[in-house]
């Protein structure tokens, strides 16, 4: 039964979810709480996980996901679900790409869904914030800010900003999250 509510749910954030992995975010946060898979912490760190590890992140958290609750067979099955829409849909796209631009009900639609997206990944990352900096779970929990997270996310803030000033471009990605990691090692 997990199997199939693995790769069913996952099926779905795969065929709903618009603007990649940053944008599934959002869909695989209710579905994981909704089914009482991970916990909002274990989210978090599944997160941390699947964006530091090689690999599109909605197939590194469906992997994840997948083999923590049903183990290999689970991940397989999770990780089929997410990616089979995107298969069959960019060949979808790519067979008829050039005659579809050229209809105005196409193009708007993708103007509509442009701020949807961008609007799903702020929404995550505020309430991302909101619960690894200041511990809010739910609304009407009190703050319990966590000094060690601020301590990190001041430092990476600060990193990114002299790089923009200094060299007039943004730090790598790479070497961001891995200093992060040994920061997460050391203070926590």
């Amino acid at each position: 039964m997990i199997y199939w509510k693995l790769f069913w749910n996952f099926l779905m954030i795969g065929c709903l979810s618009f603007g990649g992995g940053y944008g599934m975010i959002s869909l695989v946060r209710e579905t994981v709480l909704r089914n009482g898979w991970l916990t909002e912490s274990e989210f978090l760190n599944f997160i941390a996980v699947s964006e530091s590890t090689p690999g599109p992140l909605a197939v590194n958290m469906a992997t994840f996901i997948g083999s923590s609750q049903g183990g290999i067979p689970g991940s397989l099955l999770a990780t089929l679900g997410v990616v089979l829409p995107s298969f069959f849909i960019i060949l979808l796209i790519a067979s008829v790409l050039k005659n579809l631009m050229k209809y105005p009900a196409v193009c708007a639609f993708l103007s509509g869904v442009r701020p949807c997206v961008v609007a799903m990944i702020l929404a995550t990352a505020l309430t991302m914030a909101l619960s690894n900096l200041l511990g809010f779970s739910a609304i009407g929990d009190a703050a319990s800010p966590d000094r060690k997270a601020f301590f990190v996310f001041a430092i990476l803030v600060g990193i990114h900003v002299l790089f923009r000033r200094i060299r007039k471009t943004a730090p790598s990605p790479i070497l961001m999250i891995a200093f992060s990691a040994v920061l997460g090692v050391i203070l926590f």
